[in-house]
């Protein structure tokens, strides 16, 4: 008698992010401190930010424009009154022993953002991937353990209160995510969002853009959530993604082993590729949240509404479908060309100077992103004016030089040489009568090549063009030549 195989239950995972976005505001939020990163330590700060006794917070008034415009690029609906509250906890980090933040009536609420994802098979799809909520809030401290990067295995600890009192905005999306390439995409394109907007820098590196995920898995088809797990420490798009990845097989692999998934926080270790425990996970109830009593409630007027919204760009998602839909552009060439502002700026520049967009965007995502990528430089950091380049597309499309005249002087080019200075005495030649002599000269004087091409080796072509190029230092139209030499080549 044999025993039957147990069929493996088929899980599925829900993800939904919590992302802290650094508003790029001169001041903190509460007071008139410095934003500026990598001061030295505890050099910007003040009465307000630490929580000295007597003193009171006031409102940047950029925070608030910031966050709107966000909520409304995020296609949230924004709150014409909120108000902040106290998020009471204690850590060495938190000055005041407590965060304003918002709780009950943040600034925005109910939004979505599109993300678009391609298969395998190299299919490309969207996904609507809801918002939840928007809310300000003031950043904390940062702790600075010796010898380690955590708590545990330090021997003591330091604090930097510069970050204290940072204007952010943190964003809840819905658990509306199921993989990790959902997750990594999705905080790819709020990061895109916020960077068009200009209300945040975006970088990670430097702690612009946090996300914390939180991810629970269930048997395909049930209803009920599992237990949620939070992770942190995720400082890349890469990370978020494995450190997802990795975290749906642990769960997994628990359940299946009969262990009790528990709620807590854990910290994805880049070394090792593997998440640990950091704490059990708090409860909203633990923070005791009340109205901030030192701030007033926060009303949007329709006058102030409307001005922000006439302010907000075309964004990333929209300028993608435009390419696709009326400049008929492919779906990667779109992706690489809105992935930053300054790109999109410099692309769209070319076109209104009469550059062939598809033209331009070969040029720009292909030659000129692999120097911007050797050199380490921003396409803001570059010579060739879009002006420019579109001169030099015209003069390839007009047959006055070739693609690859061009590609050749594409380094002194992005270095700032004038176009007509560096092709000139390069035109082309275009004379059929003018480059039909040259070519009966040159087979005249290759008659075994001849007699080769016409018996059958007919990559001997190959031959025929390099006497032309060599002949006219390559200023020989390169589609007339070939049409030439095939008439002439075959015509005996």
């Amino acid at each position: 008698m044999t025993t039957a195989t147990p069929v493996k239950t088929a899980y599925e995972a829900i993800i939904g992010l919590e992302t802290h976005c650094q508003l790029s505001t001169n001041t903190k939020i509460f007071s008139n401190s410095s934003t500026a990163f990598g001061a030295d330590p505890n050099t910007n700060i003040d009465p307000v930010c630490m929580g000295l006794p007597g003193v009171l917070p006031v409102l940047n008034a950029k925070v608030l424009e910031y966050a709107v415009k966000a909520g409304l690029a995020l296609n949230c609906q924004i709150a014409r009154y909120s108000k902040f509250d106290r998020k009471q906890y204690f850590y060495p980090d938190l000055p005041k022993n407590y965060q304003i933040s918002q709780y009950d009536l943040p600034i925005a609420e109910h939004g979505w953002l599109e993300i678009e994802l391609v298969d395998d098979a190299g299919n490309p799809s969207r996904k609507r991937i809801g918002i939840t909520r928007l809310h300000m809030e003031e950043d904390a401290g940062k702790l600075v353990h010796a010898g380690s990067d955590r708590l545990s295995g330090s021997s003591y600890s330091l604090v930097d209160y510069n970050r204290a009192g940072v204007p952010l905005v943190e964003i809840v999306s819905e658990p509306d995510l199921r993989t990790g390439q959902e997750a990594a995409e999705y905080a790819q394109e709020l990061r895109r969002i916020v960077r068009y907007l200009g209300v945040s820098d975006g970088n990670m590196q430097e702690g612009s853009l946090r996300c914390d995920v939180n991810i629970s898995v269930r048997p395909v088809g049930q209803e009920k959530f599992g237990t949620k797990v939070e992770i942190k420490n995720m400082n890349s798009f890469s990370a978020i993604q494995k450190a997802i990845d990795y975290e749906i097989e642990r769960q997994i692999a628990a359940i299946e082993a009969g262990e009790k998934i528990i709620q807590e926080t854990r910290l994805w270790e880049e070394g090792s590729q593997r998440t640990s425990s950091m704490r059990v996970k708090e409860g909203s109830s633990d923070y005791r949240y009340f109205p901030e009593p030192d701030l007033a409630p926060i009303e949007v007027t329709d006058v102030e509404l409307g001005t922000w919204k006439s302010e907000l760009p075309e964004l990333p998602a929209q300028k993608r479908h435009r390419y696709e839909s009326e400049l008929e552009l492919s779906a990667y060439d779109t992706r690489v060309l809105t992935e930053d502002r300054s790109v999109t700026e410099y692309f769209e520049n070319a076109i209104a100077a009469g550059a062939n967009p598809k033209a331009a965007a070969n040029w720009i995502t292909q030659d000129i992103a692999a120097y911007l990528n050797k050199q380490k430089l921003t396409i803001s950091e570059i010579s060739l004016t879009p002006t420019n380049l579109a001169d030099v597309i015209n003069r390839i499309e007009s047959g006055k030089i070739s693609n690859a005249q061009a590609k050749e002087k594409l380094v002194d080019l992005l270095n700032g040489v004038d176009p007509e200075k560096a092709f000139a005495g390069q035109e082309l030649i275009n004379d059929e009568a003018t480059l039909a002599a040259i070519i009966d000269e040159i087979i005249a004087a290759n008659p075994k090549q001849l007699e080769q091409y016409r018996g059958g080796k007919t990559n001997l072509k190959g031959f025929f063009v390099g006497q032309v190029l060599k002949q006219t230092n390559k200023r020989a139209n390169p589609k007339l030549t070939n049409e030439l030499l095939e008439k002439k080549l075959n015509a005996g």
